[in-house]
């Protein structure tokens, strides 16, 4: 316990594996969690004893950190909601509570995190550290150098939004590479259509130092040692 009247629900609901602090906080807000019968509210405390419950089920905090890379297919919607039939959640059909870190759109496929912890989801996620994703992008025309970079640079986008300088480079005569580090809804399509392009299909290839490699769409990994412990230093050394 962080404190000895409790520890905040949001942590609880973190290290139990249900979703980040963030997306915690949302479920609270959304009404999905009780603390004993009765609806949970922002900032309260879990104290020895207590029964907290998402949707229904009790949850209890997790000891063993799973972490897994996925090949998220196109349709399948990052959300542990079980009111959508297309979740990732029941698309994996994993054996302990999860949920993704972060979100690749609907409509795109590639690697996507998977965890119960937390802490790491936060610290993968915080804007303000700039974790590099990679993408492999096709487009409805061919990639022009003048198009390439317009990409590198800030692009403002029509709701006012600035992107960050970034890494772009041609791979094909209608495909390009594109190294993000920042997070902003469906930011790649949004700065192609900025300059006129449609996407055609869109793959994550990378998160920090995970790679989606040669894995087959639809399936999942456990991340290696290596991986585990180079991951968690990227994340420390930001805090």
């Amino acid at each position: 316990m962080e404190e000895n009247d409790g520890v905040r629900l949001n942590k609880f609901l973190a290290e139990a594996g249900v979703a980040s602090r963030r997306a915690s906080d949302r479920l609270v807000e959304e009404g999905r969690v009780t603390i004993d019968g009765r609806k949970a509210v922002l900032g309260d405390k879990i104290t020895p004893g207590s029964t907290v419950c998402v949707d229904g089920k009790e949850v209890r905090r997790e000891e063993e950190v799973i972490i897994l890379a996925f090949y998220k297919p196109a349709g399948v919607t990052c959300t542990s909601d079980p009111a959508d039939k297309d979740n990732v959640i029941d698309y994996i059909g994993y054996h302990k509570r999860i949920f993704s870190i972060g979100r690749l759109d609907k409509d795109s496929e590639g690697l996507l995190l998977m965890t119960n912890d937390g802490g790491l989801a936060d610290g993968v996620m915080r804007s303000r550290h700039e974790h590099e994703k990679e993408y492999v992008v096709s487009v409805d025309k061919p990639v022009t150098e003048q198009f390439l970079d317009g990409m590198r640079h800030g692009v403002r986008l029509p709701d006012g939004d600035v992107t960050k300088e970034c890494v772009v480079e041609g791979l094909g005569p209608k495909e390009f590479r594109i190294v993000l580090k920042q997070g902003l809804n469906r930011q790649i399509r949004r700065m192609c259509d900025t300059f006129g392009y449609g996407v055609v299909a869109l793959k994550r290839v990378r998160v920090m130092n995970i790679l989606l490699g040669d894995m087959k769409e639809g399936r999942y990994r456990n991340i290696t040692k290596a991986e585990r412990s180079t991951l968690y230093g990227m994340i420390s050394k930001k805090e």
